[in-house]
């Protein structure tokens, strides 16, 4: 009897191996390869953005918006919390959210989004792209591909399932130009078969002074050492030095995941978190500003639900300026992590002629 129950166990077992190591296989062969550059959509005809001698104000938006499934409710497993993704009314009503703040920015020149989600399990597959798009009829957009997984496994208990997520670019301006650039390096095999493809996305505008607009939506690698961000930026400084040096006007917006140099928090409500807290090198692109706001988080630690004073907050949302631009203001608004774990952050600029 104990033998027959011993040879049934190993059967099943042996089972599961062969079924771990074929999943395995599938994940490999099916993993997103992009190359170091890819072009996603580019028209050389695109219309001139005119400059008079007064220069040309900007306004930007930057928002994590968490795929509509990181509302102030909301733990998440792989933060330390329970949940994985919330029920499909929460995700509605947390896009439906999303797209009515930003209704509240027509005047916006650029939108720059992370975490928007095409086609998920853990937003039910909406189109936020698509969606958001809508809202924004006469403006073009952007998409770039930094999280495609068939099937992640985790949790067992409820798997977050396939994922298609990626930053995303909305500009009044059309830019003849906009290339997907890989950030080097990943986690290592297997856990980077299911972690993010980190990118920034490039979208590139022609000036009536014969330069160019350099737009960049950026999302930086979390969950690591530190050693992937440190390699990113090193490799995103190299890019930005060369196209500075070439005479473009270069803003950078998105989700970096980590502080501003040398940050120093003033939240009038909400405590810093400084878990694990990485600032960028002071020394990063000497002359170039960095322009956030100090006075509100942009990101909430969501191993619990948020709650003011209590939750973990910080500053990990903001801009990056070329010397060549002048910095008019920069905001993060209150919504008090409403629709997403992270907070909008506004920008306005002149490019000096």
């Amino acid at each position: 009897m104990i033998k027959t129950i011993i040879k049934y166990l190993s059967f099943f077992i042996g089972f599961l191996l062969l079924m771990l190591i074929a999943f395995l296989i599938y994940s490999t062969a099916m993993d997103y390869k992009p190359k170091p550059i890819e072009l996603v959509n580019e028209n050389p005809h695109a219309k001139l953005i005119d400059i008079d001698s007064s220069g040309l104000v900007l306004t930007f938006v930057d928002w994590n918006i968490g795929y509509a499934g990181l509302n102030a409710e909301m733990d998440f497993f792989y933060s330390g919390g329970t949940k994985v993704y919330p029920d499909e009314a929460t995700v509605r009503n947390n896009l439906d959210g999303i797209k009515d703040f930003l209704s509240n920015y027509p005047d916006a020149d650029f939108i720059l989004l992370q975490e928007v989600d095409s086609s998920s399990r853990r937003s039910w597959f909406t189109n936020q792209p698509a969606e958001i798009s809508e809202k924004f009829s006469d403006y073009h957009s952007s998409f770039g591909v930094n999280y495609q997984v068939p099937f992640v496994p985790m949790p067992i208990s409820k798997p977050m399932g396939t994922v298609l997520s990626g930053v995303f670019t909305l500009s009044r301006y059309e830019p003849f130009e906009v290339m997907r650039h890989s950030f080097e390096g990943n986690f290592s095999w297997p856990t980077g078969v299911f972690m993010l493809d980190r990118a920034f996305l490039v979208n590139r505008y022609f000036l009536s002074t014969g330069k160019e607009l350099v737009v960049v939506n950026t999302h930086n690698s979390a969950y690591d050492d530190g050693s992937l961000r440190k390699r990113q930026m090193d490799q995103l400084s190299t890019f930005l030095n060369e196209e500075f040096h070439k005479g473009s006007f270069v803003i950078v917006g998105g989700d970096w995941n980590q502080c501003p140099p040398n940050f120093q928090p003033n939240f009038a409500v909400d405590s810093m978190d400084n878990i694990s807290r990485m600032d960028i090198s002071e020394d990063f692109l000497i002359g170039w500003r960095w322009a956030y706001d100090n006075t509100e988080p942009t990101n909430r630690r969501n191993h619990i639900p948020y709650q003011p004073k209590l939750t973990p907050t910080t500053v990990i949302d903001f801009y990056l300026l070329s010397p060549n631009i002048e910095l008019i203001s920069v905001k993060n608004i209150r919504l008090n992590f409403k629709y997403s774990d992270h907070q909008p952050a506004i920008l306005q600029v002149k490019l000096r002629p």
